[in-house]
């Protein structure tokens, strides 16, 4: 079946997280090389991410770690991110892909905030939804099961854009769309590498390459 929609994750798919973790680095009082060779290494042995923030901060609790700062800090982007964080090839991407007759959705795991922060730079995409206020989060099939909802046609139809295996191509695939693995952000480059990464309908370096992707195979 032809795609008809296309589905993007948000971090590292559609927004450079850079900033976001270097101002994380500067809170916790670590050096930000230092702190992003610990995300690495964390995200390698497949434990989750705020394992390394708890590496730097014993006790560290996310939710009251944002609370202070944002009481510290409420005129600054903290933990957010703004149109400045967008990948230099999404709107081009996103763009092309409408030109092509297609749905473009996005809906990935972010909290409220991030639809806002979405809505307001005025992105070439028909529908932004976040898992916050779905209600459910990647990768429990419930949020699969929304976003064909939203996309308005058959799974099947449907081709979800991400740059992680776990959270992206593998629910995704098991929900009957298909799926393109984003190679780039600490994620991206390491699922890439990993065999289940030929589960993906297609291994991608930029967005830059999915119009043309899709025009002969989709």
């Amino acid at each position: 079946m032809a795609i008809r929609s296309v589905v993007f994750d948000v971090g590292e798919t559609l927004v450079n997280e850079d900033r976001i973790f270097e101002r994380w680095a500067d809170r916790l009082g670590v050096p930000r090389l230092a702190f992003f060779g610990l995300m690495g290494a964390v995200l390698a042995e497949g434990r989750q991410l705020t394992e390394a923030f708890r590496l730097v901060k014993p006790g560290f609790d996310l939710g009251s770690e944002c609370a202070a700062w944002k009481a510290e800090e409420p005129e600054s982007l903290r933990e957010n991110f703004d149109a400045d964080d967008l990948y230099p090839d999404v709107r081009p991407a996103l763009g092309a892909l409408r030109g092509m007759g297609l749905g473009v959705v996005i809906a990935g795991n972010q909290p409220s905030s991030a639809a806002a922060a979405l809505a307001a730079m005025d992105l070439p995409a028909d529908q932004i939804h976040v898992s916050d206020d779905w209600g459910v989060a990647k990768p429990d099939p419930a949020f699969f099961a929304r976003v064909g909802e939203v996309a308005g046609c058959p799974p099947a139809e449907i081709l979800y854009v991400g740059d992680r295996l776990d959270n992206d191509v593998l629910p995704a695939k098991a929900a009957g769309m298909r799926a393109a693995l984003l190679r780039r952000g600490m994620l991206g480059y390491l699922h890439a590498g990993r065999a289940e990464a030929a589960r993906a309908d297609v291994v991608l370096d930029g967005l830059d390459q999915l119009p043309g992707w899709i025009a002969e195979h989709g």
